[in-house]
């Protein structure tokens, strides 16, 4: 058997840029000819991807492995938490739902359930990669979960791995944390730490540098560098905690000006999930795009979305509760209306939950689609493609039928009378409706907007239906993906001892 040498990547906390050194690792080493692949064990997010076989894991694998130049998989990411709330969540075990148990549960008893699952899968990538680069969550130094630990340094140690101690320093305290990690770990624990580096820096590096010899005296470990912050990646980020801020006021009122950006408005739910649909629209530079959790945001919009929800009938009550009800319809009166899987199945006419699902019962939906959904144990996840039904969108004609994106959903639509489907997909079935008058349109396809080509006829199509001017510039946002994963394993080469990680793992950096 081919045995993989290990580096695994982890953090002093959540958010300080474990993935994304993780990505720019496997960049790096799949650059320089090695076969590599991510993996992390267990990952929280409401942020999933769907790999080839209809499976669901982390985005932040599939990016990684988008990075390895390889195809994502479920042994990548063996198990995803999905949370359902402050103390229960959805578990998905090799990219299927796995059970829906409390936090206590999940910790207390069903972790050693999976811990051969989680060896299973990485001997299934170590037999067939040269290099894993596997990222660990949250912090290793969580003492109150480490008696059953399955994804920080009980993974170290069954894949025999070296650690990367990464600090963030843009929040601050960046030294006593990194002294606090590693002086919470057992002894063994601490000779797995190899290095550490600082994460997210900006200003002078002479004035770091006494910290981080002082910092190497009393960890005794070497510090191998200091990244920059990288601002304006086109890359995602794992969880929302990297979602931008929700805004508090909204736009003017509406110019004439055709010149002007386009304004959308997403509706930030309680139960927002795969927010980074939304990236790629947020890179043109003719939209204006807000999160927001207040209907005054929505006077002056343009195009109003209501995005994916891991609760969708929780968040359609929290949508009747603030109001948000009466304002997407009188929006849709005159303006753009987009549901996006969960908020697809919210704009339809009726949500049933006879098996308690989500939360049993039924409830009326916002009644602007001709559609209605029951839940279903069942989850389809499945990448898609298809065509454009009518050739129009928003009743302007387009020059390019084509869509792509992917499924991930609970829940099975019904087309009620004179209903239109929005898409036809390659499998021959329906995906979404669009309404009577083009106005209001549901799709149950994540990452739509990423594919540059239905991008950027959708910006065309939207701003003719309001007469504003064509864009002024239209963002590549496919290329600029490539060329931000280059630029970011370019810098990370530039800041790290890109030479001393090669040796930790027997290979020489050249």
């Amino acid at each position: 058997m081919n045995h993989a040498r290990a580096i695994m990547v982890l953090g002093t906390s959540s958010h300080v840029g474990k993935s994304l050194l993780t990505t720019a690792l496997c960049r790096i080493f799949a650059q320089r000819g090695h076969t590599v692949a991510p993996f992390k064990s267990q990952n929280m997010s409401l942020n999933s991807a769907a790999t080839i076989e209809g499976l669901e894991i982390g985005r932040a694998q599939a990016l990684q492995a988008e990075a390895a130049g390889i195809a994502p998989s479920v042994h990548m990411n063996p198990i995803l938490i999905k949370p359902s709330g402050d103390c229960s969540s959805q578990v998905m075990v090799r990219g299927k739902i796995w059970g829906q148990i409390s936090a206590a549960d999940y910790h207390q008893r069903r972790v050693e359930e999976l811990m051969p699952v989680v060896r299973e899968s990485y001997q299934t990538l170590e037999s067939n990669y040269q290099v894993i680069v596997l990222e660990g969550a949250g912090s290793p130094a969580e003492i109150n979960l480490k008696q059953h630990d399955i994804v920080n340094m009980r993974m170290a140690a069954m894949a025999d791995a070296q650690c990367l101690l990464v600090g963030d320093i843009d929040r601050g305290g960046v030294f006593a944390s990194l002294l606090g990690t590693v002086e919470l770990l057992d002894p063994e624990e601490r000779e797995r730490i190899r290095g550490f580096c600082i994460n997210k820096f900006r200003g002078d590096l002479s004035l770091l540098e006494p910290g981080l010899r002082m910092m190497e005296e009393r960890l005794g470990k070497p510090c191998l560098g200091v990244v920059p912050y990288l601002p304006a990646l086109a890359l995602e980020e794992e969880d929302s905690v990297g979602l931008p801020a929700v805004a508090r006021a909204g736009w003017p009122a509406r110019e004439n000006a055709s010149g002007r950006p386009l304004r959308i408005a997403v509706v930030a739910l309680p139960s927002f999930s795969n927010f980074t649909d939304f990236d790629s629209l947020r890179a043109e530079p003719s939209i204006d795009l807000l999160f927001c959790r207040s209907t005054e945001v929505l006077a002056n919009a343009d195009v109003v979305i209501l995005p994916g929800s891991k609760q969708t009938m929780s968040d359609l009550e929290w949508i009747r509760a603030q109001g948000f009800d009466r304002a997407v319809h009188l929006h849709a009166k005159a303006g753009l209306v987009i549901g996006i899987c969960g908020g697809m199945q919210m704009l339809g006419q009726e949500l049933a939950d006879p098996a308690g699902i989500e939360q049993q019962g039924h409830m009326p939906g916002l009644g602007l689609l001709p559609i209605s959904t029951t839940m279903q144990a069942d989850k389809v996840t499945r990448l898609c493609s298809g065509t454009i039904q009518g050739d129009c969108l928003f009743g302007q004609p387009l020059r390019e039928d084509h869509v792509a994106g992917y499924e991930i959903h609970i829940g099975k639509t019904m087309y009620l009378d004179h209903a239109q489907p929005f898409a036809i997909l390659a499998s021959g079935e329906w995906d979404g409706c669009v309404s009577a008058n083009r106005r209001v349109l549901g799709t149950y396809l994540h990452g739509i907007f990423d594919h540059d080509c239905f991008r950027h006829q959708f910006l065309t199509t939207a701003r003719s239906f309001y007469k504003l001017g064509s864009p002024s510039a239209l963002n590549p946002w496919s290329v600029q993906r490539e060329e931000s994963l280059d630029r970011l394993a370019r810098q990370v080469s530039e800041s790290l001892d890109m030479a001393r990680i090669f040796a930790w793992v027997g290979l020489t950096y050249e």
